[in-house]
C-alpha cells in the first residue's frame, strides 16, 4: 500500500484524540499525518505513536491535499469545509451530522453497508453514536428474519456531548461549581433530553436513530419510536431495543447470528449476572449485546440490551474502518 495522507480535523477534541489513538493502534500512523483544529489550538504539539505533530490550521490542511480527512470539528465546520476538501480530491469521513440526510451522501457502518461507497464518492457520512450501536444489533437480525418495528430507548453518556459536560459531571461529583453543559444537574440524575426538540415532540437525537437506521438498513418502511435519555456515565451509550420482526425467530439462532456477526460480542449469561455495561464497553470497539429474550406480550419480537463505546466504534472507530475499506 502506498503512502497516503491521512488529516484529522478536531483532533483536539475527545472525538478526534481518539481517532489518532485509533490510527495508532491500527498501524495506520506510518502514513503521514496532518492534525488540524481551531484557531485557539494551532501550534499545540500532540503526540503520535511517539512522534510529534503540530496542530495546523484546517486551511493549512486543505492546501497539503490529503488522501483522506477525517472531521469531528461539528456540523459547521463540516459544511465549510468538507466541500473545499473534496475540490482538492480528499475523502472526507465527517463524523458530524451536517451529510447524512443527504440522499448523494453514503451514510456507512461499513460491516452492514460499506458496498454503497462509490469511488467517486468524496464526502461520507460516520452515522450518530447511538445508531451505529443498535444497527450492528440488528443487522444480522434484519437480514435473516426482516424488520418491522423498532422501539428503543438509550441511556446515553455524558462523553457523547463533549469535555464540557464530562467536565458539568465530575464538578457536580465533587461539590464543586462549574460550567453548565446541560440544562440540569447531571450527576445522580438522568434526564429524556437529548439534541433539540423538534416540532413532533421527539428531539433530534431520537429521530437520527429513526432516519439514519432506515438509510443504512435502505428500509424505509421499518417503523422506529426512539426515546433519548442522558445518564450520569461516561464509559458508553446503552440501549434497550425492542424489535418486531415479518417473520417468526428461533432464539438460539438469534444468538447464533449475533455471535457470528463482525464487530459484536455476545455476553448473556444472567444466571451469573453477565450483561453488557458501560464499564464492559469502555475503550473497547466491539457492540457487546445480552438481556436476548423473547417479547411474551407478542409474536415476531425480541427484546435486547446493547452497549458500546460511543467514542469509539460510536464515532471513531467507525470512521477510520469506513477509510480502512477504501483502502482495501
Amino acid at each position: 500500500m502506498k503512502t497516503q495522507k491521512i488529516s484529522v480535523i478536531g483532533a483536539t477534541g475527545l472525538v478526534g484524540s481518539i481517532m489518532l489513538k485509533v490510527l495508532e493502534e491500527r498501524k495506520l500512523t506510518n502514513h503521514e499525518i496532518i492534525v488540524a483544529a481551531s484557531e485557539k489550538s494551532v501550534g499545540k504539539k500532540l503526540f503520535i505513536a511517539g512522534k510529534e505533530h503540530t496542530v495546523v490550521s484546517v486551511e493549512d490542511a486543505i492546501a497539503a491535499a490529503p488522501d483522506f480527512a477525517l472531521f469531528s470539528a461539528g456540523s459547521a465546520a463540516s459544511f465549510k469545509y468538507a466541500p473545499l476538501f473534496a475540490q482538492k480530491g480528499t475523502v472526507v469521513i465527517d463524523n458530524s451530522s451536517a451529510w447524512r440526510n443527504f440522499d448523494e451522501i453514503p451514510l456507512v457502518v461499513p460491516q452492514i453497508n460499506g458496498d454503497v461507497i462509490k469511488p467517486t464518492d468524496k464526502i461520507i457520512a460516520n452515522p450518530n453514536c447511538s445508531t451505529i450501536q443498535m444497527v450492528m444489533a440488528l443487522a444480522p437480525l434484519h437480514q435473516k428474519y426482516g424488520l418491522k418495528r423498532v422501539v428503543v430507548s438509550t441511556y446515553q453518556s455524558v462523553t457523547g456531548t463533549g469535555v464540557n459536560a464530562v467536565n458539568q459531571l465530575m464538578q457536580e461529583r465533587a461539590g464543586a461549581p462549574c460550567e453548565k453543559a446541560y440544562p440540569h444537574q447531571i450527576d445522580m440524575n438522568l434526564f429524556p433530553h437529548g439534541g433539540t426538540f423538534e416540532p413532533n415532540g421527539y428531539t433530534s437525537e431520537e429521530m437520527k436513530l429513526v432516519h439514519e437506521t432506515r438509510k443504512i438498513f435502505r428500509a424505509p418502511q421499518v417503523q422506529i419510536t426512539a426515546t433519548v435519555v442522558r445518564v450520569p456515565v461516561v464509559g458508553g451509550h446503552s440501549e434497550a431495543i425492542n424489535a418486531e420482526f415479518e417473520q417468526e425467530f428461533d432464539l438460539n439462532e438469534v444468538i447464533r447470528l449475533l455471535q457470528d456477526f463482525q464487530g459484536i460480542k455476545v455476553l448473556d449469561n444472567p444466571a451469573l449476572n453477565e450483561y453488557p455495561m458501560p464499564l464492559t464497553a469502555h475503550e473497547k470497539d466491539e457492540v457487546f449485546v445480552g438481556r436476548i429474550r423473547r417479547d411474551e406480550s407478542q409474536p415476531k419480537t425480541l427484546n435486547l440490551w446493547c452497549v458500546a463505546d460511543n467514542l469509539r466504534k460510536g464515532a471513531a472507530t467507525n470512521a477510520v474502518e469506513i477509510m480502512e475499506r477504501i483502502l482495501v
